[in-house]
């Protein structure tokens, strides 16, 4: 079947691209709309055109497998030039989603006629580009300059009314798309409407400040795409209101080709590609099909279990929610009221639906309430005694057939399931806190998890808005296994002489969002202090995490106290450095024999980096985490990890592996094993490969 079709009706021809699932605008695509444009110009029967997509949208935009390659003809801006120079009027008949450059086929048609649920915009900064068919030319000249900047270094969608309100959109649809844009067509041609080009339009400037485009490229602060493409993006758009037209869609071109070339922009591809890859289980195909979810109970209602709670009453599932004492309960459910109402409040969601999403929540005392449910996912205290007890509970009680759940971020998942007598039907799945906001979820497989019950968490994770990331068991699973490590490395840098604002600076600086002192203070210096306390520790790790008990000891446990790594003044949580731990860091390097001194910002970096990834490659010989691009999905969805940088595994990727191990090696002779290469990175670097060139069913 063809992928664009065209129907007569009457006098009105109607193209309809037809590329499941999104109508992408591949070669294949872009040569059939070229064809049917042509051939529907020189017919003098055709008096108009309505282009419209099949299925649940207009079209998505590109073709992202494309990428990479050379060009493809016929080019996209060509396709859209030649829609716009028809003689005879041009409707887009938008539903579903119109983006990237099928929004931009939009704004080359001259009319434009929507659903009420439509969705349109120029999402192409979130893979570090720029609109590259003359969408940052159009929408100026459609809604103005700083609308159209807006929508385009954000990157972020709008919907079909406000379009109608900027005159993006000249009507919303009253019934069925399709008719009514015919019956917009068969106006325009009895009115003699003629062709509404926006390539001939000015862009408005009345009541534009002159340094419109100097303020936003001061406002762009730590851009989630990083800095080239947003900024081009700005340049794009200011070229606009300077060029004539055409001169402005060639200044474009340049600048989406530099953006192309960019190592951001391929960062963030191999991020896009990366959490997709991240859904496929190399052992679990189409045939194992997932269990019917339709219930949920949670058991704990602090802040993991209002933030998992919250998560699937989000998504429309009635939740029960559990509690040993009606205080801790009564807590948790008006913290979740609050988090509900602030929402509204914001604009985040309507009153009425932050009330529907709260009363799927039903808060109980009792276990024997869970009995019934699909899902229990256990959120308590980090105990394996405590968790193994609830385990044996919920045997005892749930349903034949109910996935039971852990929410535990170290322990063993193993050893929990063992107190079940149906391990097969216990799994981990690891919320990141906030749980109702963070994106990463780590499904952690146990030695005894069915198939079945993994394939309903990964599936599970989609339909609440999460990425999943399957992981094996091991002390911290992917994330927090890595981040120990990072963690250890960041107080051996303190010991040396970087104080931990200058630690945290180093590495916000080079793009991540928080640095791991910052971060400590944020978690609760307090969760690891705790967990080293249940665990035998090596000399080594005692001294590293000498200073960090102490601050622990002295309850000073991060922001919930006002005084961690940092002193917080009341009310603020902006970080402040306190020279009293600067000094408990020297004085600790005196008591070990260190001998302190100044530490470079690309040392810090450098060092935190490759024990991320050391880790990682550690994590993938032992069968942990599937691929490197899992690894950094984790990181970029969990940990505040730039998306620009492509994750740990990538930077280091794009280091270079040999050197990365010249480097690492180095640092081994200063500091001991903890940087001896791990085997995988070593036998990469010799073989001059990467990570992401590993294949998930690769052997070590």
């Amino acid at each position: 079947m063809a992928v664009v079709d065209v129907k007569r009706r009457g006098d009105i021809a109607l193209v309809t691209l037809d590329h499941p699932p999104v109508n992408a605008l591949s070669q294949a695509v872009r040569s059939g709309l070229e064809d049917a444009v042509k051939t529907l110009g020189a017919d003098p029967a055709v008096k108009a055109v309505v282009i419209t997509g099949a299925g649940r949208c207009f079209s998505a935009g590109a073709d992202i497998t494309e990428f990479g390659g050379g060009p493809r003809k016929p080019p996209l801006y060509q396709v859209i030039h030649d829609i716009e120079a028809l003689q005879k009027p041009v409707v887009a008949a938008m539903h579903g989603t119109s983006l990237g450059g099928g929004f931009e086929v939009a704004l080359g048609c001259h009319y434009r006629i929507a659903d009420t649920k439509a969705k349109m915009g120029l999402p192409e900064v979130k893979i570090g580009l720029i609109p590259g068919a003359g969408g940052t030319q159009r929408l100026p000249r459609a809604i103005g300059v700083t609308a159209a900047l807006d929508m385009i270094v954000s990157g972020n969608p709008i919907d079909a009314e406000t379009a109608r309100r900027a005159g993006l959109v000249d009507r919303i649809a009253k019934g069925d798309l399709v008719e009514d844009a015919l019956a917009y067509a068969r106006e325009l041609v009895a009115s003699g409407a003629k062709p509404r080009r926006l390539s001939e339009k000015p862009v408005p400037m009345a009541g534009v400040a002159q340094d419109v485009f100097e303020k936003k490229r001061s406002s762009l602060g730590r851009h989630p795409s990083g800095k080239v493409a947003p900024n081009a993006c700005i340049d794009a758009v200011e070229a606009a209101t300077k060029l004539p037209f055409m001169d402005g869609m060639k200044h474009e071109l340049e600048l989406f080709m530099r953006c192309y070339a960019s190592p951001e922009a391929r960062a963030l591809w191999h991020v896009f590609f990366a959490e997709r890859a991240a859904a496929v289980i190399p052992d679990i195909g189409n045939d194992v099909k997932a269990r019917k979810i339709e219930t949920v109970g949670v058991l704990g209602a602090g802040t993991m279990g209002q933030g998992i709670a919250m998560s699937f009453a989000n998504a429309g599932f009635p939740v029960t929610i559990v509690e040993n004492a009606q205080e801790a309960l009564d807590r948790g459910i008006a913290k979740m009221r609050e988090t509900y109402e602030s929402a509204a409040a914001r604009g985040r969601m309507t009153p009425d639906e932050a009330k529907a999403r709260f009363a799927r929540l039903a808060p109980s005392l009792s276990l024997t309430d869970l009995k019934d449910k699909d899902l229990v996912i256990e959120a308590v205290f980090e105990n394996m005694k405590i968790k193994k007890e609830i385990f044996g509970k919920l045997d005892a009680l749930a349903k034949k057939g109910a996935i039971l759940a852990t929410n535990t971020s170290t322990l063993d998942v193993d050893e929990i399931a063992l107190a079940t007598t149906r391990p097969g039907d216990v799994l981990g799945m690891h919320f990141f806190s906030p749980a109702n906001i963070m994106r990463l979820l780590e499904v952690v497989r146990g030695a005894k998890s069915e198939k079945d019950v993994i394939a309903t968490a990964m599936s599970l994770a989609k339909r609440i808005g999460k990425v999943a990331v399957l992981a094996g068991v091991c002390d911290g699973f992917i994330g927090n296994r890595m981040v120990a490590a990072y963690g250890a490395e960041a107080q051996a840098l303190a010991l040396e002489g970087a104080t931990p604002s200058q630690v945290d600076k180093a590495v916000t600086d080079w793009g991540l969002a928080m640095g791991p002192f910052a971060m400590s203070d944020l978690a609760g210096i307090d969760v690891g202090w705790r967990i080293r306390q249940e665990r035998p520790l090596t000399n080594e790790q005692k001294m590293r995490y000498a200073v960090n008990d102490k601050i622990a000891e002295l309850g000073r446990f991060g922001q919930k106290t006002g005084r961690g790594f940092y002193f917080y003044a009341k009310g603020e949580r902006t970080p402040k450095p306190d020279p009293e731990v600067e000094a408990m860091y020297a004085e600790e390097a005196k008591r070990q024999g260190i001998a302190r001194r100044a530490i470079g910002p690309e040392e810090i970096v450098e060092r935190l980096l490759f024990q991320l990834a050391n880790t990682g490659a550690q994590l993938l010989d032992e069968g942990i985490a599937l691929r490197a691009s899992d690894i950094d999905t984790v990181y970029v969805n969990g940990y505040g990890f730039p998306a620009w940088r492509g994750g740990p595994m990538w930077s280091v990727d794009e280091i270079g592996l040999k050197t990365a191990v010249d480097k690492m090696q180095a640092y081994e002779k200063m500091h001991g094993p903890r940087f001896t290469p791990a085997k995988l990175l070593a036998r990469l670097a010799r073989e001059g490969k990467r990570f992401n060139d590993r294949k998930s069913n690769e052997g070590k």
